[in-house]
């Protein structure tokens, strides 16, 4: 009788490499990741990557196929690229005591909260390597720590030295030194920064970290797994210089998120590669190291899942991030909604991505909201110009989608904005209703800058806030700004995804409010002349050049003038 291989399916959620493989779970193949951890030199791999990227699935992996406990995983690895290097296998698989925390969910509101979760992961770490309590090997004043830590009874010095002594026990106990593996070690770190116990929680850190990865002679290798690099000078330098490999580092690059190959593989074998080129518009973009085009794991595994329900974006709604949140949100950050609106246009930023993140500095230096964002996953690094400095861009559609809230909300919640009135207004600009826009961008301006002083304030400050404003379009929009058309560089662009809609070239000028002495005709025909100036340029250097070039044939020639604070579309009438 003929045998069918059931198709694999796809296990959202669950990071256990054991229980997706025995449960017929679609796995892509990253077994290559622990030969390369193997051959890797260094002691101890620090491995940052955004949350969601696969961190926990890998070491979860690399713990079942080194653990000396579980021999019969090695039928899990049996189809999976590691197998092939049959000498490898038989040299480390199945060779060394593990041990695997993940401290993602060590948090709390305050140091007290944060310190129970952590007794609490420390103490299921103990419960499942209780066998220990049996060995012949191990003195009674071991197995007594060992029953106070299971407990949850013992001191906060035993608690600090428990990942060490853990090692130090199953290497008593096996005659073999340990691998020592650690996911989300930031995490009670931002958490303590975040919510005021930031030195309570580093002192407890360095310890419970530098006293097993440094000195520790029962170490036989150590991985660690974070979202940022947490400085040398401090966190780590109780460590004897460990590798860090962060995503601008060629080295574990294509070992975190999926490939294209790996991702048009996924899309085959679930019989969705038609959807490809949407995949890679809405998932695509990021680049770790030299490794192009990386996808979003867990946006491409819940598209898979739910493909159904068409695109949306999954991964956003994972997290809060509160660090980057503090960072956008805090008072006198015009020029970061001013880079904000300019990557949802699709820029590219040239930033200093500043590796050693201290936290201390996060209070005086503004630049380093641009690591954050980098390693949290929300930017990528496109280019490299020196040793520290990049250019960003935001990675895909999906994450395009986060900053347009970012900005919406900030237009709405801080400026007083209604949603509603933006989304009439920019309805009636993309409809060709020009004087109801403009009385609409009157009122959303008004409100605006109502808590701005704008004396002095140049073009690009105004065009700062004009994209803004059509972020809220951005799902039906290409908008860019300050690119080359024609003869020149136009202010800001719209081009339709549907090519039956309006294509608009926006050309925006300032001139001086008028003063209590300037007659209103005066004032009114430096308006006119000023909106005629912007429109004959947009004629003079085809600006809409770009537009036709898309096969835009119904195109929208937008001359905008401020006078202060007060913005003019159409050409006012002089008074006689």
């Amino acid at each position: 009788m003929r045998k069918y291989k059931l198709m694999k399916r796809i296990l959202k959620g669950d990071s256990n490499f054991k229980d997706i493989i025995s449960n017929n779970g679609y796995f892509v193949d990253k077994t290559l990741l622990i030969k390369e951890f193997v051959d890797n030199g260094d002691k101890v791999v620090i491995l940052p990557r955004p949350r969601r990227f696969g961190k926990t699935l890998n070491l979860s992996m690399i713990e079942h196929f080194f653990d000396v406990r579980k021999p019969d995983s090695v039928g899990l690895f049996s189809e999976y690229k590691i197998s092939e290097d049959k000498a490898f296998c038989e040299q480390h698989q199945n060779r060394y005591p593990v041990v695997n925390i993940t401290l993602k969910n060590v948090k709390g509101r305050n140091w007290e909260e944060c310190f129970q979760e952590m007794i609490q992961s420390i103490s299921d770490l103990y419960n499942n390597h209780r066998f220990l309590l049996e060995s012949d090997k191990l003195e009674e004043f071991d197995k007594n720590v060992i029953v106070k830590i299971i407990r949850q009874e013992a001191t906060e010095t035993n608690y600090r030295h428990s990942l060490k002594n853990l090692s130090k026990y199953l290497t008593t106990h096996f005659g073999q030194k340990t691998i020592v593996l650690v996911d989300e070690y930031d995490a009670p770190i931002i958490a303590g920064y975040s919510s005021g116990y930031y030195d309570e929680v580093f002192m407890f850190m360095q310890g419970f970290l530098g006293n097993a990865f440094k000195g520790n002679d029962a170490l036989e290798k150590g991985l660690i797994t974070g979202i940022l690099r947490i400085a040398r000078e401090s966190l780590f330098s109780e460590f004897n210089n460990p590798g860090v490999y962060t995503i601008t580092s060629r080295y574990f690059s294509e070992h975190f998120g999926f490939t294209e190959p790996e991702t048009k593989m996924a899309l085959n074998y679930f019989g969705l590669q038609d959807s490809f080129e949407k995949v890679k518009y809405w998932y695509d973009g990021y680049q770790f190291g030299d490794t192009k085009q990386i996808y979003n794991p867990w946006s491409i595994v819940n598209y898979i899942a739910n493909h159904s329900d068409g695109f949306r974006p999954y991964w956003v709604n994972t997290g809060s991030d509160p660090l980057i949140k503090k960072r956008i949100t805090e008072p006198g950050v015009d020029q970061t909604y001013d880079d904000l609106q300019k990557l949802i246009s699709g820029e590219a930023l040239k930033k200093t991505i500043d590796e050693n993140f201290v936290f201390s500095d996060l209070e005086g230096n503004k630049r380093l909201l641009w690591t954050l964002l980098t390693f949290s996953g929300y930017l990528t690094p496109v280019e490299k110009i020196d040793y520290e400095t990049y250019m960003l861009r935001v990675p895909n559609f999906e994450i395009k989608t986060i900053f347009k809230n970012i900005i919406i909300n900030w237009l709405e919640d801080e400026n007083k904005v209604q949603k509603e009135l933006l989304e009439l207004t920019t309805q009636h600009l993309i409809n060709n209703r020009i004087p109801q826009f403009e009385k609409g961008f009157r009122r959303i301006i008004g409100d605006t800058f109502s808590y701005f002083d704008t004396r002095g304030m140049a073009e690009n400050v105004y065009q700062a806030y004009f994209l803004g404003m059509l972020a809220i379009i951005g799902d039906d929009y290409i908008i860019r700004s300050n690119r080359e058309s024609g003869d020149g560089r136009y202010d800001i662009l719209l081009i339709p995804h549907d090519k039956t809609k309006y294509g608009i070239v926006i050309e925006i000028k300032q001139v001086p409010k008028r003063s209590p002495k300037e007659k209103e005709a005066d004032f009114h025909k430096r308006i006119n002349t000023a909106l005629k100036k912007a429109s004959d340029q947009i004629e003079q250097n085809e600006y809409y050049k770009e537009l036709l070039a898309h096969n835009i044939k119904n195109i929208i020639k937008l001359p905008v003038v401020f006078a202060g604070k007060e913005p003019f579309v159409v050409p006012v009438s002089i008074p006689t």
